[in-house]
């Protein structure tokens, strides 16, 4: 019934719960999830997670906050995303979020390394025929300038992907939409601070939405502050189906349905 877009199984605190989290999931009728990568150093464990289960399915990439990580060509992706069960580059993007705290007090000038490293998996992405898992923070305007000028402009021949747990405004989901991304939501929409998102929620087509819980992190409300996992993601549509006046069940079908075409059409996984 529903389809978790986003999570981190191979997390210290998620792996040796996996058979617990595998039967929380049935119960709750997550019937499938993405588990994604980002480090090349854990690429094997995330993809090993997908050739070992049936309902789960593996990215590569590195994220664009981690550093003192394996640097990727776009050839280190390319053999990535050719073994079994990967069905998408990713997560990648952009992060200036609290630069002043977090990365040194170094100036957005300074963070070319995160643009050029979109870039490569942009070109990867593009080559592969296989979509994106974009993560950006602070950074929408550059994250959304560097698509365009990799190609990402809507039109044929380009990669596509998802704007992966999306806590930016109306105007750029609207922009992300145009470059014919999808949007997915988190547990971030059942924050009591988060309406503006849920307005956005609101506003996003239904054939272009994907939920996830980005799990082990940001778990939805009624378990704010725990451990996430993916039988949480009930809960992300549960808050989306009230937004829109719609049933839960109807949510999870058109989530899951946007899944399969984004990630798992024919021509797409392997």
């Amino acid at each position: 019934m529903f389809t978790d877009s986003h999570c981190h199984l191979n997390d210290p605190s998620l792996l040796p719960r996996l058979s617990e989290i595998r039967d929380a999931m049935a119960a709750a009728q997550v019937d499938r999830a993405l588990c994604i990568c980002t480090t090349m150093e854990e690429f094997g464990a995330v993809q090993g997670l997908a050739t070992a289960h049936d309902n789960f399915w593996a990215t590569v990439g590195v994220h664009p906050d981690n550093e003192g990580v394996t640097e990727p060509s776009v050839q280190d992706l390319l053999d990535g995303a050719a073994l079994p069960r990967v069905v998408a580059i990713g997560e990648t993007g952009l992060d200036y979020y609290g630069m002043e705290d977090r990365k040194g007090g170094r100036s957005i000038a300074d963070l070319e390394w995160q643009r050029e490293r979109f870039r490569t998996h942009i070109r990867a992405a593009r080559t592969a025929r296989k979509p994106l898992v974009i993560h950006t923070r602070s950074a929408s305007d550059d994250t959304l300038a560097i698509l365009r000028e990799e190609g990402e402009d809507g039109a044929g021949n380009r990669a596509g992907g998802v704007f992966h747990c999306f806590t930016e405004t109306a105007e750029v989901a609207r922009a992300a939409l145009d470059l014919g991304y999808y949007i997915s939501f988190s547990g971030i929409l059942t924050f009591k601070n988060a309406q503006d998102l849920r307005d956005v929620a609101a506003f996003v087509p239904l054939d272009r939405m994907l939920i996830e819980t980005d799990s082990p992190y940001l778990a939805p409300v009624p378990y704010r502050g725990k451990t996430n996992t993916p039988a949480y993601v009930p809960f992300v549509a549960q808050q989306i189906a009230t937004v829109r006046g719609l049933s839960v069940e109807a949510i999870a079908s058109a989530t899951s349905r946007n899944f399969d075409d984004l990630f798992l059409q024919e021509g797409k996984t392997p």
